[in-house]
């Protein structure tokens, strides 16, 4: 059993991230509590660095398996050498290390119920999803599936704006699709704010964190 904090998307924005962190890292310490990442930490805010630092910085406090960082297709393109790593193409003593650390990342990570992914998973393969799914789908899949997945598991993901799957320009919160999916990118250029979703491994159920605590996510349809 485990409690899996996760959010995605931070996009270099360091203030941002610092909140949502705060509503997490006093759990850290308990058993059988994890932080997932779902990517694209880079490109957009001003601080991509500060944010690796962060990123880096946690999972040297609290180790690998504790603090899963997955790969999402902005660190793609920087490993791959299509955009900068870092704001104004501005270069870093540190860079050739970032890059290294980067190339790194996993692509996707389970627990219990849940897939953990940037953008998705190809559901065609069922059960087989594992060894059908090419590493650009997991990172760059659009537009965002919903419905039901057929082995029943649940997929968490970020990659494309809720507001953008909702229909609601002014929705940045998490979105259940009432079946098998979670997406958690809040657009936080737009919003100013990276929603923090908790999922009980033990009661597969999910929870959006908030300073005033955890909340039961309903669908989409039923919520708003």
């Amino acid at each position: 059993m485990s409690r899996i904090y996760c959010c995605s998307d931070i996009h270099g924005c360091i203030h941002e991230f610092d909140y949502a962190l705060s509503l997490i890292t006093g759990h850290l310490s308990e058993d059988n509590t994890k932080l997932v990442l779902l990517g694209d930490y880079i490109h957009g805010g001003s601080y991509s660095k500060d944010v690796l630092e962060r990123i880096i910085d946690l999972r040297n406090k609290w180790g690998s398996e504790k603090i899963i960082v997955l790969c999402g297709n902005h660190e793609d393109m920087a490993v791959e050498g299509f955009c900068p790593l870092f704001e104004n193409n501005r270069y870093d003593e540190k860079e050739d290390y970032y890059i290294s650390w980067l190339q790194n990342l996993p692509r996707y990570y389970t627990e219990g119920n849940t897939i953990f992914v940037h953008a998705g998973i190809d559901e065609e393969a069922g059960d087989f999803w594992e060894w059908e799914t090419d590493e650009i789908t997991m990172t760059e899949k659009y537009p965002a599936e919903t419905g039901r997945f057929s082995t029943g598991q649940k997929i968490v993901a970020g990659h494309v704006y809720t507001s953008e799957i909702s229909g609601n320009r002014y929705f940045h919160d998490i979105y259940y699709d009432g079946m098998s999916h979670y997406y958690i990118d809040g657009d936080v250029l737009t919003s100013g704010v990276i929603p923090v979703l908790m999922v009980d491994t033990e009661t597969d159920e999910y929870y959006r964190v908030t300073e005033n605590g955890e909340y039961l996510i309903l669908p989409y349809d039923e919520d708003y």
